[in-house]
């Protein structure tokens, strides 16, 4: 008799993975596709002709693009000096700095403009005082208002990637350019950006792609500015019902330009790639005279203006409100209107769907970094890039694909929490499965081969040693998802109903309904969880950077 061949667990995990992407991501992406390309049964582009007939519609994809652009570039403007100064200068409370940037990009960006409307909107704080020493027309509106608060959002993101490739610069190749009489912003241009090209090319992708995407600045503060999230928002829930093959199309549009953007930042990267090994790392110098206190000023101004959106949000949600018209006073009485806004449930559905979400991340993260670079072959290879295409996806994209996908029968989800959580596990895939791969390649496998050289199964080994091996990089990795998926808006507000509502939702759907004072409550119940995630990470995690 021939001996039955036993099936790889591997294979087995290969094949169940495949099927998930397929059902989860594949076929809403076909079905989007579908969508665009066929009106009443027939192959149409009407959908694509409409966009391209109206400045109103293709102007979008300028206004996103320019924006994009500005905050890329302003936020390299001040991330790159402030991650220099934070890396070669004992700045004082260089701690403080590092907890305070992670707070900044932590948070919600919408909740910023939020309480950037309350500072300088028509009627803020800011405006009002102005107006008082005769400085009139300053508004947090329109473009620059976007660029604004986007850069104050997004430039942390830069320090934090900066801070690990300054890091690993070897301190002899600046001391050899020193000798050879390059020193000062000379030294600075040539040698210290030369090497930290990769780094920057990577961050400068990352905010383009974060300011492209983002829904909940633009909605807020564009007034007639309008950008491509907040247009398939728009079309989708347009006042006539939702029109499917148009918003499909723009999705699809939308897929395109994010993609040619991820196409020239990888040439780029490409142009610039090697390998550099720290030998004699870099040993932070003393702080003197005016230099020294210009460099501890810059970065602590910035941080104070980037944090002062939160600190006001958590004030105004104590002060009285009638809807949007502010009064003298203190109470709890927004607190207690939150409460009857469904505050708790938004708490209970925003934790279901992010725990429910990060456990379904970590365990498909885990097993592809495993299958990447343990298992090398085509089928893994292929799994993992279609695991990333999210990344170049905006949130409403995803929220929309799924929708088309899952109204219909047998797979209605529409209205539910389970859609939801599949969205946000989609759409925050890439980063922690980057993370994991990259804590995989640090394992020996070695390691792995004693194990099973003694006995242990292929599965024991893995559970037993290996994850626990990678478990710090994990668990960090999880907690910078975990408040990502917290303050994640762009797909939660296509997909929520009124029993799934979340707490970013709640907040949006207050503030467009004028009730200002529960929208500060809803704001800074999101802050608070962003707050307790990033103490749980601090104690967890001892790195001062990031990786893509």
């Amino acid at each position: 008799m021939k001996e039955k061949r036993r099936v790889d667990f591997w294979t087995i995990v290969t094949c169940v993975l495949a099927l998930i992407f397929l059902v989860f991501l594949v076929y809403p992406i076909g079905g989007l596709l579908k969508e665009a390309f066929v009106k009443d049964g027939a192959f149409s582009l009407d959908g694509f002709a409409e966009f391209f007939s109206k400045k109103h519609y293709y102007g979008t994809i300028g206004h996103s693009t320019m924006i994009g652009i500005c905050v890329t570039v302003f936020s390299l403007l001040i991330g790159i000096p402030f991650s220099y100064f934070y890396t070669f200068y004992k700045l004082k409370g260089k701690k403080i700095i590092f907890v305070l940037c992670l707070l900044c990009t932590m948070s919600a960006p919408f909740i910023g403009a939020y309480a950037w409307i309350l500072l300088m909107g028509n009627s803020g704080l800011i405006t009002q005082a102005l107006k008082l020493i005769g400085i009139k027309g300053v508004s947090i509106y329109g473009f620059g208002g976007i660029v604004f608060v986007q850069v104050l959002k997004l430039f942390p993101l830069v320090v934090i990637y900066m801070n690990g490739a300054f890091r690993d610069i070897d301190n002899t190749l600046l001391e050899a350019a020193e000798s050879m009489g390059c020193k000062g912003v000379e030294r600075f241009k040539r040698v210290i950006m030369g090497l930290t090209m990769p780094t920057i090319l990577a961050a400068a992708l990352l905010v383009f792609m974060r300011s492209f995407a983002d829904f909940g600045t633009p909605v807020l503060i564009g007034r007639g500015y309008t950008t491509f999230p907040v247009l398939i928002y728009n079309e989708y829930l347009g006042e006539n019902g939702s029109d499917f093959h148009f918003a499909a199309a723009i999705s699809i549009i939308a897929v395109l330009v994010t993609a040619v953007i991820f196409i020239i930042q990888k040439v780029a990267s490409n142009h610039f790639k090697f390998t550099i090994n720290a030998l004699h790392s870099i040993h932070p110098k003393e702080t003197k005279g005016a230099s020294g206190v210009l460099m501890n000023v810059f970065c602590y101004v910035t941080l104070a203006l980037a944090l002062l959106p939160q600190v006001y949000i958590i004030n105004m949600s104590f002060r009285n409100y009638t809807n949007s018209i502010l009064k003298p006073g203190y109470s709890l009485e927004n607190y207690k209107k939150a409460i009857d806004k469904n505050l708790f449930r938004a708490m209970g559905n925003t934790l279901i769907v992010s725990f429910a979400a990060l456990a379904i991340i970590l365990v498909i993260a885990v097993l592809i970094s495993y299958l990447v670079v343990r298992k090398n072959n085509f089928a893994n290879n292929a799994i993992d890039t279609v695991s990333m295409m999210p990344y170049i996806m905006p949130g409403a994209v995803i929220g929309i694909s799924l929708i088309i996908a899952f109204s219909r029968k047998p797979f209605s989800m529409t209205g539910t929490l389970a859609i939801m959580i599949i969205a946000l596990a989609i759409r925050r895939m890439p980063f922690t499965s980057r993370s994991a791969t990259a804590a995989m390649m640090k394992i020996p496998i070695s390691v792995e081969e004693a194990a099973l050289s003694l006995g242990a199964p292929k599965v024991s080994a893995f559970t037993k040693i290996t994850i626990p091996m990678m478990s710090s990089g994990i668990l960090s990795g999880a907690i910078l998802s975990f408040v990502s998926i917290i303050t994640e808006m762009s797909s939660g507000v296509i997909l929520y109903n009124n029993s799934t509502i979340t707490l970013t939702v709640g907040t949006y759907t207050c503030i467009t309904s004028g009730i200002y004072g529960v929208a500060a409550v809803f704001a800074t119940v999101t802050t608070v969880l962003t707050v307790i995630c990033l103490i749980v990470y601090l104690k967890i995690s001892k790195s001062e950077d990031m990786a893509l």
